[in-house]
Order: C-alpha cells, then sequence, then structure tokens
C-alpha cells in the first residue's frame, strides 16, 4: 500500500489548499465589499443576474449572500435603506429570513428539536411570508423567490396542494432549475413529507425530461445519497439496487460534459465521489476526487460529520483504497493531465494561477545546518535557505520537476507534515506562512505538535475574541512576547491580508518574506544558498530529472561529517589493511580472516571515499 500511496497522491491538492463551497472571484469580490459595509457589488452582480437571467448563478449568489448575512447583517440592512424596493435585496432578504428560522430549529431531528426551539422556528417561518412575496412582486419572471418558498413550505409543514401550486410557479418560470428541483427532492424525501419511491420518480422523471448537460441529470444521484447515506437503507430495502447504479451512471455521463475543476458541477463531482466510495469503485471515486480539487462542498459530507473533514478523510481512505488494491510491482493507474492555463488566462477567468494556488514557506528559528540535521534522516525533499538575518531558516518544499512524482504520501500540506517531524525533540518552532489567492493564514508547530492556526479571509467573518486571544497566547508563549494586545490587533481584522501577515512576521521578530512569496510555489530557487535537503540515495534520480528539465542540477546540502568520524575511520582503515596483509601472506591463518578484513577495508574506504565526495563545498 505505502508504495502507491504517493504515486496515487499526485493532482490531490493539499488538504490547505482545499475550502468547503468557495465562492468565484466576483462573488468573493462581493463578500469582501460586504464585509466592509459596501453592498455596491453585491448589487451589481445580483443586477447582472437579473438582466441576464442567469437563474442558477443568481440562486447560488443570492444563498451565499445571504448565508454572509446571517452572521453580518449590517450591509444587508444599509442596502434596504438605500433601496426598499430593490428586487435583488429583497431577494436576498427573503432567503435570510428562512436560513434564520432554521438557525434557530437547526438541522437536527424533529425528535431532538426542543418545544421552545420550534416556536422560534414557526414563528420566524411566520414572519418570513410577507418578505418572500414582496420578492415575488418585485421580479415576477424569477424563479428563485420560488426555490425559497419551497423551502418555507418544507419547513412549516405546509400541506401538498401548496407546494403542488409552488412547484407550478417555478416550473412556469424556469422548467429545469436545478435549485428549485433540489428543493422539491427534499420535501419529497421519505425523511419528510414522501417516500423513497415518490424521491426516486420524481427524480428520474426529471432527468428524463433534461438535457444532458443540465445539472438535473444528476437528480437521481442526490436522491441515491439521500436513500443509501442518509437514511442508511438496506440492500433489500425498496428501492432496486440497479437504480441506483443508474443514477450513479447518469451523474458520470453529465459531468463528463464538463472540465475537470469546473466548480459549476463540483457539489455533483462530490455526491459522484461519496456514492462511487459507498459502492467500492474505488478508482473512479478517486478520479472524481482529482477532478474536484480544490473545490469541495457542504453536501454530501455535511451527511457524515464535518464537510472539510469527512472530503479530506474519504479522500485518504479512497486513495488508500486504490493503493491497496495495486499489485506490489505494478503500476497504479495514472491521471490524465489536466491543462495548466498561464498567468494571463487564469487572471481573465477570475481564478489564481494554479501553481500559486497555495503557497506555504516555513521560517524556522534556527540555523540552516540544525534544521538540516534534523531533517535529513527521513522526509520528502526539502529546499532550505539562511534567511537575511543570518540565524533565522527559511524552508519550502522541493517540486519534483516531473509531474508525475510529486504526489505525496500525506495529503495535508506536506511543508506542516514535515515541519511537524523535524521539530521533533526540538527546542526551536516553524512559523508556516500561507497563502491561497487572496486568503493568508500561518501554523505555528512546535516540538512536533501544530499549536496554533489562524487564516485572514476577507470574505470571511472576523473571528471571535476568544478565539484570537487563545491563538495570540499561543503565539506569544513559544516566541517570548509579553504583551499579546498587538497580536490580537493583527488577528483579529481580516482587511489588508498581506499587510496582516507582514506585520506579524515582524512582531515576531522575524527576517522579511521574500518578494516573490505568493507568486509561485517555490521562491527559494533565486537564493544564491538554497540547497536540497532529501533522503539519501533519492538525490541522484532527483539530480537526473532536474537536469534532464532544463533547469540544471540542484545543489545538495550535505551533512558534515564531524571530527570524530573521520579520526575513527581513518585509524580503522589502515589496521584493516595490515590485518587482510598479514593474513593473506600468511600460511597458518585460516581464509575467512583476512577476507573478514579486506571486506572491512573496501568498507570503511567506501565511506571515506564517498563522504569526501559529498562535504560540503560552501
Amino acid at each position: 500500500m505505502a508504495r502507491h500511496a504517493s504515486a496515487l497522491s499526485v493532482g490531490l491538492p493539499p488538504d490547505e489548499a482545499v475550502v468547503v463551497d468557495a465562492p468565484d472571484a466576483p462573488l468573493r469580490a462581493a463578500l469582501v465589499a460586504a464585509a466592509s459595509g459596501d453592498f455596491g457589488a453585491a448589487r451589481e452582480l445580483l443586477a447582472t443576474t437579473r438582466l441576464d437571467m442567469q437563474w442558477e448563478r443568481r440562486d447560488a449568489c443570492v444563498s451565499d449572500l445571504a448565508s454572509f448575512a446571517l452572521h453580518n447583517p449590517g450591509w444587508l440592512d444599509a442596502w434596504l435603506s438605500a433601496a426598499p424596493e430593490d428586487p435583488d435585496a429583497m431577494l436576498v432578504k427573503a432567503d435570510l429570513c428562512i436560513l434564520q428560522a432554521w438557525e434557530i430549529r437547526s438541522s437536527a431531528r424533529a425528535d431532538d428539536v426542543s418545544e421552545d426551539r420550534f416556536r422560534g422556528f414557526f414563528a420566524l417561518l411566520e414572519d418570513a411570508v410577507p418578505v418572500i412575496g414582496t420578492a415575488i412582486e418585485l421580479n415576477p419572471a424569477d424563479p428563485v423567490p420560488w426555490r425559497i418558498a419551497l423551502t418555507h413550505a418544507r419547513g412549516c409543514q405546509a400541506p401538498r396542494e401548496i407546494f403542488d401550486s409552488y412547484w407550478e410557479e417555478a416550473t412556469a418560470r424556469s422548467p429545469h432549475h436545478f435549485g428549485c428541483h433540489a428543493t422539491a427532492l427534499q420535501y419529497l424525501c421519505d425523511k419528510w413529507y414522501g417516500s423513497h419511491e415518490e424521491m426516486f420518480a420524481f427524480a428520474e422523471r426529471a432527468a428524463d425530461q433534461a438535457l444532458p448537460p443540465s445539472k438535473v441529470q444528476s437528480l437521481p444521484l442526490q436522491a441515491a445519497v439521500e436513500y443509501v447515506i442518509v437514511a442508511s437503507a438496506v440492500a433489500d430495502g425498496p428501492i432496486d439496487p440497479a437504480r441506483i447504479d443508474a443514477a450513479i451512471q447518469r451523474a458520470l455521463d453529465m459531468v463528463a460534459h464538463y472540465e475537470a475543476g469546473d466548480p459549476e458541477v463540483a457539489d455533483v463531482r462530490n455526491h459522484l465521489a461519496l456514492m462511487l466510495a459507498n459502492s467500492g469503485r474505488w478508482a473512479e471515486s478517486l478520479e472524481q476526487f482529482r477532478a474536484i480539487g480544490v473545490h469541495a462542498t457542504r453536501f454530501p459530507w455535511a451527511y457524515v460529520g464535518d464537510p472539510r473533514q469527512e472530503f479530506l478523510e474519504y479522500r485518504t481512505g479512497v486513495r488508500m483504497q486504490v493503493a491497496g488494491n495495486t499489485p506490489l510491482f505494478g503500476r497504479p493507474p495514472r491521471p490524465a493531465p489536466l491543462p495548466v492555463p498561464g498567468p494571463a488566462e487564469a487572471t481573465a477567468a477570475g481564478e489564481p494561477y494554479p501553481s500559486a494556488e497555495h503557497c506555504s514557506l516555513a521560517v524556522v528559528a534556527a540555523t540552516l545546518d540544525t534544521v538540516a540535521e534534523a531533517t535529513l534522516t527521513s522526509g520528502p525533499p526539502l529546499r532550505v535557505a539562511t534567511a537575511a538575518n543570518g540565524w533565522h531558516t527559511l524552508v519550502e518544499m522541493a517540486l519534483h520537476p516531473d509531474h508525475a512524482r510529486r504526489g505525496s504520501l500525506h495529503t495535508r500540506d506536506r511543508l506542516v507534515t514535515a515541519a511537524g517531524t523535524f521539530t521533533t525533540r526540538e527546542r526551536w518552532p516553524a512559523l508556516i506562512l500561507h497563502r491561497s489567492g487572496d486568503r493568508h493564514g500561518f501554523t505555528l508547530v512546535h516540538q512536533g505538535k501544530r499549536l496554533a492556526e489562524h487564516q485572514w479571509d476577507p470574505a470571511a467573518p472576523v473571528p471571535g475574541l476568544d478565539e484570537v486571544t487563545a491563538t495570540a497566547q499561543a503565539v506569544a508563549g513559544v516566541y517570548d512576547i509579553a504583551d499579546i494586545r498587538p497580536l490580537i490587533a493583527l488577528l483579529r481584522g481580516s482587511d489588508d491580508a498581506p499587510r496582516r501577515q507582514a506585520d506579524l512576521v515582524a512582531a515576531l521578530r522575524m527576517p522579511p518574506l521574500p518578494a516573490a512569496f505568493g507568486t509561485r510555489a517555490e521562491v527559494l530557487t533565486e537564493l544564491p544558498d538554497a540547497r536540497i535537503l532529501t533522503r539519501p540515495g533519492a538525490m541522484g534520480d532527483w539530480e537526473k530529472a532536474t537536469a534532464a528539465d532544463g533547469q540544471g542540477p540542484h545543489r545538495v546540502y550535505t551533512v558534515r561529517k564531524p571530527w570524530h568520524w573521520w579520526t575513527l575511520r581513518l585509524l580503522f582503515l589502515p589496521l584493516c589493511v595490515m590485518m587482510a596483509a598479514w593474513g593473506w601472506m600468511s600460511d597458518d591463518v585460516m581464509f575467512l580472516r583476512p577476507l573478514l578484513a579486506t571486506v572491512s577495508a573496501l568498507y570503511v574506504g567506501s565511506q571515506l571515499v564517498g563522504a569526501w565526495r559529498r562535504r560540503p563545498r560552501r
């Protein structure tokens, strides 16, 4: 299993790069502006979706904006005050009213919800009725308010006649609107007001009526997840297993129309990855995880636990299953190469350049030789360089020039994992700095343990004071900082994330970061004293591949042998030579003794020659 696990991680982004329900660039810009109280970007974004009748995108943007307003409503209140008849602002308000009601009720089963919560839940749903009605009146052609109305009907236990009337209104405006279909599917499932058979019949009928590229084609897959995962149905349940397989195959055919990594079908691929793994189709599930990339979604993973954690654990488990099913001396299937756009194309698409999507750099409070001695025993290849102040060391992952060999046994951020190894039993800490697009953060590792983590995300709510104080105390304790108030001030805000990260580095008395950090995966290659650290015997192939790539061989860090190592071997070598010579010239000595002396002399001599050739030349 371990032999193939590293190769099978090719194409899988590190854990720290995975974000649940990450917004695209325009929506993220609107969220960042809303965090500062500016609703202008959100207004322009939703106006565009309304005028262009982009109902699917409009639904997704409204949901994300309403979720953001749930804990940061000031910008939406300002928008409604400035334009109370704006159909876009009223639509976000309508969705927010539903979210506020469900926030009171929670997502628990009805048996686990208290009467007080239910009273608050139904009261808020009743207050939402006029808001939803106003949103419908302000934009009669929009199907999104009817998606909200369908959710309202499910929560307030509306009878089937009302649900059917809402459904007719929604489909009259957009016959294949995926959000309305997915919401209706929940109403018809067994845990609410329908049955497994009714749910599957509805999903299959809708998929038959939709064109193959439409996401409605994946509706039977959602029904399968609801049946197999949520309801924990047994094999001899009311639904024929062939319908489950057909739902999976239909979804596979649908996503084949989209490029790998396309966020538009990320939710479908996430459902596919789970159902394929549940069916034991490990290799196909792994391919879906590769196609998902960093675009994890809340569902279906929220059905089984914390969405991000379950996504990462399933991904690791699937990879290990594929590795275990591969013969020991076999070759695991290589993933299809993904298109890598250049910086211009990536910028035009609103996405960060893939090679710089997630960058990590460790600043270690120890000299280069000290870090190297703690690192060389095991672990992935690292590139190290002495920082500007001379007593800190900069460490980054040394990416193999052959993309097929860039996999790692650990799908977590490999630099954090490596720092956990080389700081074990050491007094000095390592601060790993991260940059993913406009998100900046750090992980503090000391004595092999993660002591603190933080992320500055302009599109996320400001973290709580208690959380920030705990992080500041952990950092201050490691770096001997008496006053934690400046650290709290740096951690509490989310604006100007690059400056806050740089100010943190300065506050911890560390050297400034390389100017290129965050623009590409490897930033230490241009430093004159950069060296490669890797396991003995692995550097030969690594250097050859680097030279073949046209970059030239990278300089290798070699351990400086201590004086007693040289002394013992220089004394032992002549002794072995003399014993071997005396043994071979003596007639009364068994041949085994001179043979052992000869082998010992050759072994010690090869050690000395190899150490001399690999001696540091700096």
